[in-house]
């Protein structure tokens, strides 16, 4: 039996050299290397390269500032990260020669300035480092986000007003309700985001922290100021802790969350304008860039651009989700699982949501109601019956169960019979009263009228939160103030962060950047793409 084993050995060695010898006897192996650090090359190259300088720039000029590198060295390696070439970097790809992009742009800083960019490295880690890139990106891609959702939340008030008169019918559990207005329906999905846009703004506020100076976990024993690169790179505060600055990852976490829940909202929307565009339902029209025609029905008005909606936001709470799987049951600490292969996919659940919001303001700007329709249909709906249970309460004195059981046993003789709202008699109200009090009551056909009629029932439904138009136009008002403040508060947000990293540059250039340089002058390296800003 042995010898019959050491046979298979000697068989299988030649097979397994031979696989060695594909794989390459250094680092990386070449399977390792295509599924691996190729993918995570080309998302870098796109996504992290120029958070990688902003970050280099900012911890030079705080260790300079900190005398923990000479003047002159600090000038060298100044004029090493201006010239770096970016096009080339940006047009490269993964030959396995560096491990990653990081260790390439390292090597570019040496051929650029010679060993004494090495010191740019003290008192840092890839783990810090990397850790601050993430966040200046999930960060930029935060605020592209709120935007959108900001100018799709523009288009929705908008189109509340235009319809805060808009009769339709309120469903609860699928079924008839009470009547409502599109506006006041319209003014709740727009609530949703204001809610949405505030979790996001918070995912930023616990986003937006410096992981810098924690070096690999313990911080370091050079007198560094932690404080002053988060300043120079737009931080609001550091991460107190060393260890959670490169263990932590609630950030991308709860942007993630906040992502999923916001997608989740957006759809059930989305699934609503779908039904209402059936031609049974009959209640809007998708205007026609949005829809699409059949190859073999000449009639169809497909709304694909809805339908796609819903699978994007599918695809959003997806990844979202995976963010949250890929972290679940992980160590409390440094490690890769959070890092290249996690942060694509919130990078790709910010941008789904972004084109969403997007494509949604475009709809709906565009989409058409059928007014009458819905107006017929909430007139000849018993959904109004709850304001006659109401006008008993009000006019008879009853307690609002008995006038409830009243009205219930009015609408359910009325239909077993057949009937329609509008051939709804005092007599048969009467009826019901005495078969539940013993006695008629004394409301008149005019009160049954004005009861039963969908815009009075709107009408008088002024409490804060109701859909009479004079409310609804109230609560607008106070959606709009809310909605120009995160504006403002974003544009405000992006104009500081871009002024600190434009600094960058400027503090680099007059302190360090001479006119010449060996590889040419500064202002042609300019033309050429060398100098780069972020």
């Amino acid at each position: 039996m042995e010898d019959r084993i050491m046979q298979i050995g000697v068989k299988l060695m030649p097979d397994a050299r031979q696989r060695q010898r594909e794989e390459g006897d250094t680092f990386p192996g070449r399977t390792y290397a295509e599924v691996v650090l190729e993918p995570a090359y080309e998302q870098a190259k796109k996504e992290l390269l120029g958070p990688m300088i902003a970050v280099s720039k900012a911890h030079l000029i705080m260790l300079e500032e900190q005398g923990l590198v000479a003047e002159e060295d600090a000038a060298v390696i100044a004029q090493a990260l201006q010239n770096l070439d970016l096009k080339k970097l940006e047009n490269g790809h993964y030959t396995g020669e560096f491990e990653d992009l990081f260790f390439e742009v390292e090597h570019e800083l040496e051929h650029l300035g010679g060993e004494t960019t090495g010191h740019l490295h003290l008192a840092r880690s890839r783990n810090d480092m990397g850790i601050a890139i993430y966040r200046i990106v999930l960060r930029a891609k935060l605020l592209t986000l709120i935007a959108s959702g900001l100018e799709l939340q523009e288009r929705l008030i908008d189109f509340a007003e235009e319809h805060a008169e808009t009769l339709m019918i309120g469903y609860t559990h699928t079924q008839q309700a009470q009547p409502t207005t599109v506006g006041h329906y319209i003014a709740a999905v727009s609530d949703s985001l204001t809610r949405d846009v505030r979790r996001l703004r918070a995912a930023y506020a616990n986003c937006n922290r410096s992981s810098l100076g924690a070096a690999a976990l313990t911080t370091t024993g050079f007198a560094i100021s932690r404080e002053r690169t988060a300043e120079l790179l737009g931080f609001d505060e550091t991460i107190a802790n060393a260890y959670d600055a490169v263990s932590g990852t609630d950030y991308v976490l709860e942007i993630a969350s906040s992502v999923s829940i916001a997608a989740v909202n957006l759809g059930r929307f989305v699934q609503e304008l779908l039904l209402w565009g059936t031609q049974e339902f009959a209640a809007i029209r998708v205007a026609a860039p949005y829809v699409q025609i059949s190859s073999i029905m000449p009639q169809k008005r497909n709304p694909v651009s809805v339908e796609h909606l819903r699978s994007l936001l599918s695809s959003c709470v997806g990844d979202a989700n995976t963010v949250l799987s890929m972290v679940h049951n992980t160590p409390f600490g440094d490690i890769v699982d959070t890092e290249d292969d996690l942060q694509p996919y919130a990078w790709r659940s910010l941008r789904t949501l972004d084109s969403a919001y997007r494509l949604l303001a475009r709809i709906i700007e565009t989409l058409e109601v059928d007014r009458e329709v819905l107006r017929q249909r909430a007139e000849m709906s018993y959904a109004t019956v709850t304001e006659l249970a109401d006008t008993l309460v009000r006019k008879e004195g009853l307690g609002f169960r008995t006038a409830h059981a009243i009205v219930a046993e009015f609408v359910h003789t009325a239909v077993s019979a057949g009937l329609s709202v509008k051939e709804l008699t005092v007599a048969g109200l009467d009826e019901a009263a005495k078969s539940i009090t013993g006695r008629p009551i004394s409301l008149t056909s005019e009160d049954l009228r004005q009861a039963l009629d969908p815009e009075h029932f709107v009408g008088i439904r002024s409490v804060p939160g109701g859909p009479s138009p004079g409310e609804l136009r109230r609560a607008l008002a106070v959606q709009t103030s809310t909605r120009k403040q995160a504006e403002e508060w974003a544009e405000r947000t992006r104009d500081f962060i871009d002024s600190k990293l434009k600094i960058l540059d400027q503090m680099l250039t007059e302190r360090h950047c001479r006119p010449y340089h060996p590889l040419g002058n500064v202002a042609d390296l300019s033309a050429k793409g060398g100098r780069n800003g972020v």
